[in-house]
């Protein structure tokens, strides 16, 4: 695996050969999956602070965003959902995605494992070797009660403020394919349309974005658990 230091040089490279094919997804004690890296990145109209990236920074975001993606994936989120019902005027609200916990940037067992560069953007290959705890953690989304989902979400390209750094503009594309996922596995599930549920969820494997229609879109698997479902009746 490559070290920080090692990713660096390799990011300062202008051409680096192709990675090998890898498989996404869950091992016994290895996750993985692959982050894209704009090295000149633009926000609608606005261009990052730092443009175009140096090679230093390049690599800093490919682990800080890596590491987002393990930690939903061996911790997950809680969420409240206020479903909401137009026809009673009741605005639909997912609220925050609360982290259960969290794996930083520079943890020892994150590693890059190959990246390929492709003119203006670079693709990043990362591993996390898990140790026991977090190996049981991955087990209860394994759970019975756990249940696959999958959604996908948008974000304007400028973020959900005005100052939105690039990894914010991510997230919230993020939170929102979480809200569609829950959203879609609650109407086929529920007989009748709930006002709120709460619960925790997790991804399933990173996510991937795209520009759709002017907006970056993130499609995303995740697991989730329904903790409590509260009906219009209770209010």
């Amino acid at each position: 695996m490559l070290p920080a230091f090692l990713l660096l040089a390799i990011f300062a490279q202008p051409h680096f050969p192709a990675a090998q094919q890898r498989d996404f997804g869950v091992h016994s004690e290895v996750i993985r999956g692959e982050v894209w890296v704009d090295l000149e990145p633009i926000h609608g109209d606005r261009p990052d602070e730092e443009f175009p990236l140096s090679p230093e920074t390049a690599a800093r975001r490919a682990l800080e965003e890596a590491a987002l993606y393990f930690s939903a994936m061996i911790y997950g989120w809680s969420f409240r959902y206020e479903i909401g019902e137009r026809a009673r005027g009741i605005p639909e609200d997912f609220g925050e995605l609360e982290p259960m916990g969290e794996i930083r940037w520079g943890d020892p067992r994150l590693a890059v494992t190959d990246v390929q560069r492709f003119d203006a953007r670079m693709r990043v290959w990362a591993d996390y070797r898990m140790d026991g705890s977090q190996q049981r953690r991955m087990q209860t989304w394994r759970m019975g009660t756990v249940r696959n989902a999958q959604g996908t979400g948008f974000s304007p390209l400028y973020g959900p403020s005005p100052d939105a750094n690039w990894l914010d503009i991510r997230y919230a594309a993020l939170t929102d394919a979480a809200r569609v996922a829950v959203r879609e596995m609650l109407r086929a599930s529920e007989r009748n349309r709930p006002r709120e549920a709460s619960g925790f969820i997790s991804l399933a494997s990173f996510p991937r974005f795209y520009v759709r229609s002017g907006q970056l879109a993130a499609s995303a698997r995740f697991r989730v658990q329904i903790t409590e479902i509260v009906p219009f009746s209770a209010h």
